[in-house]
Formats: C-alpha cells, structure tokens, sequence
C-alpha cells in the first residue's frame, strides 16, 4: 500500500475529487463566494495521471455509478456507487478540520485511494491545474475538459502571489534625504509605518524607478502596460500607510490618480486593471516566468469553504472570480532579509529602498 501524507491543501485536492464524483455537479459561486443553484456543470469524468496510467474516473448519473477506466491500457478497473465517494469525502472532510500540523496521514483515506489506483495526492501537472474535468453546461451545450486550480479555505490562508526578489520594485527616494535620515530610517523600528513617518517628517519623497525583475515588469506590462506604476503605488500605500486590504489601497489612488486617467465619466481604471492582474496571477501568470498570455487553469477556480461546500468560478462567470480576487486578498510583508528589501540603500550618491509585493487570500 502507498502511504500518502499531506497538508490541509493538498488533502483538500483529494477531498475536491471526492466530492464532486459524488454529487456529480460543479456549482458556481457569485462574487461573496454564495452558491448560485441554477448556474452549475454536469461532471461528466475527471481525468488523472497516476503512475499506472491515465485515469478516467466516469460519472454516470443515471445510475450514480462512478467507472474507473485505464485508457493507456484500455481496461475497466472498478464501477462503484457514488455514495461510496461520499461516504469518503464526508470522512476526509471530518479528518482535515479535526486535524492540526503541517503534514499529516489520513489512512482510511489512504486505504480507499488505493484500491481505485490512486497513489499520489496531487494530480501530475505541468500547469496551475489540479484538476482536469471534462464538463457539460447544460445551458450552451459546451462539453470539454478543462483544468482547474484549487484553493480550500480549511487550512491557512493561501497565497495568490508569492514574494521573491522578483516582486520587488525599486524606488528613489529624493527631497531632503541625507546619511543620517537613511541610518534613522534604517533602525527606528520594525514596522514600515513608523519607519516611513521618518521620511515623511524630513520632507523626503518616494518615487517609483523599477521592477527589480524584468521578467516580472513584462509580465505586467503584457496585462496592462501601466501596471508596473500602479502596483507601485499601491505598495507605497500598503507599506506607507498599512492598508493591507486593497479595495482600500484602490480607492487611495483612485482618489490621488497618479497616473492621471480622466475620472470624469467614472471610469474604474486601477480596479478594472487590478482585477486583470490577479485573475491572470489565480489562473497562469508567475512573475519568474515569462508569460506569454496563456491560461493554464483553463476551466477557473474551485474553492473548498470551511463547511466543506465546493464551489467554482468558471471563465463563464469572470466578472464573479474578478470581484471575489478583490474582495478577497490583502498584501502581506513577507521577509526582508530573504528577499532583500525595506532598507534605503545608496548607489552612484543617491537613495533607494526596495519594496516587495506578496499577495495572500484573507481566507
């Protein structure tokens, strides 16, 4: 038997397949993450890459049966009843939340993964997917499979884009700044708060410069050519003023334009372009990576609630996902010395500081 261990998130993988082989339904989900019960796609099969082949795992809701086929050696393996896949998922769902540590075992999970020739918790992938379905909307017809992300909301929160040296972007900083203001800057304190009161009160001023990473400033710059000045900003906000939540960073800047859009006639500029870049970052885009516009997790989204609920943004409800990314995620200060930044810095006799980005769901 394999022995399979994992965290909450990749045992809420598992949980996902489970769970949808037993109702046979992918539920949408409108922006404040509620079920809409008429928007919803039939689960006709969901496809896995496992060590003995490619799996196919056929929902038939005639019989409620679920049929476990190996296309790679063409045979039939199994046919059991979907409430057999309930009956695990129900178990797995008790066992994630009931259970605290980093990693940890699940065997009658375990147990019943092998005998239906599942001996990984996470699909093989090359992309965002973690899951491949093939669906039906019933409204248009539309049968195809398609790769979804999963995100579960039992464990701790996930992260949407992950800091590294990559998401950092430089800044000068001008006006009065001198050794003494920087070494002052520098030490006063740990919070970016305090430290930038001390810029503030010697009249220094912070201006965008860079991304440190030029991959990374393509990457946006291919979303939306002012996306680069605008993250910045927002970051200057985040680390200026503490506003994590970035509804509340938008309507900043918003309100001060720095990239002097006409507001007159009430067009959202930095939320409709905010709102681009974090459903490219949920369903393709790594800022290491040069992207090239593709979308990996082709289908959307699938969100595991705390009280077990699985739900989806589908490409067919962008506008809902777009929403529900906003509403949902707030920045974070990863850490300074791993990623090198948040200390004022001087080359050719002038001052810089580095400031990182990292986003994190709120739930």
């Amino acid at each position: 038997m394999y022995n399979l261990s994992g965290n909450k998130g990749e045992w809420s993988e598992i949980y996902v397949f489970l769970r949808l082989l037993d109702i046979g339904k992918l539920y949408a989900a409108d922006e404040n993450l509620q079920k809409l019960n008429t928007v919803f796609y039939d689960v006709l099969k969901i496809i896995r890459e496992e060590k003995t082949g490619t799996l196919e795992f056929v929902y038939n809701k005639e019989s409620k049966e679920v049929t476990i086929n190996n296309t790679d050696t063409n045979t039939n393996l199994i046919s059991l009843p979907a409430n057999k896949f309930k009956e695990e998922a129900d178990e797995l769902y008790k066992t994630i939340v009931s259970t605290n540590g980093s990693s940890f075992a699940v065997d009658k999970t375990t147990e019943f993964l092998n005998q239906i020739e599942i001996h990984s918790l996470k699909a093989k992938s090359t992309d965002k997917a973690d899951i491949k379905i093939k669906i039906h909307d019933i409204n248009s017809g539309f049968e195809k499979i398609q790769g979804f992300s999963i995100k579960s909301r039992l464990g701790n929160p996930s992260t949407l884009v992950n800091a590294g040296k990559t998401t950092n972007f430089v800044y000068e900083i001008t006006g009065n700044i001198n050794d003494d203001i920087a070494k002052k800057f520098n030490t006063c304190s740990k919070k970016f708060k305090d430290r930038f009161n001390v810029l503030e009160k010697n009249n220094c001023n912070i201006n965008y410069i860079k991304t440190e990473n030029d991959i990374f400033k393509d990457n946006l710059t291919l979303i939306d050519g002012d996306l680069p000045k605008i993250i910045a900003e927002l970051l200057k906000h985040y680390y200026q003023d503490g506003y994590t939540n970035l509804v509340s960073c938008i309507e900043k800047i918003t309100e001060k334009n720095p990239i002097g859009y006409n507001l007159k006639n009430g067009h959202p500029f930095y939320s409709y372009k905010i709102k681009s870049f974090l459903k490219e970052c949920a369903l393709g885009m790594l800022p290491s990576k040069v992207w090239n516009g593709k979308i990996d997790a082709t289908g959307g989204y699938i969100i595991v609630k705390e009280d077990g609920e699985v739900l989806c943004y589908h490409i067919f409800n962008i506008n809902e996902f777009e929403n529900y990314l906003l509403k949902n995620t707030r920045f974070e200060t990863a850490s300074t010395s791993r990623h090198e930044f948040g200390s004022i810095y001087t080359e050719n006799n002038k001052y810089y500081i580095k400031l990182n980005l990292q986003i994190r769901f709120i739930k």
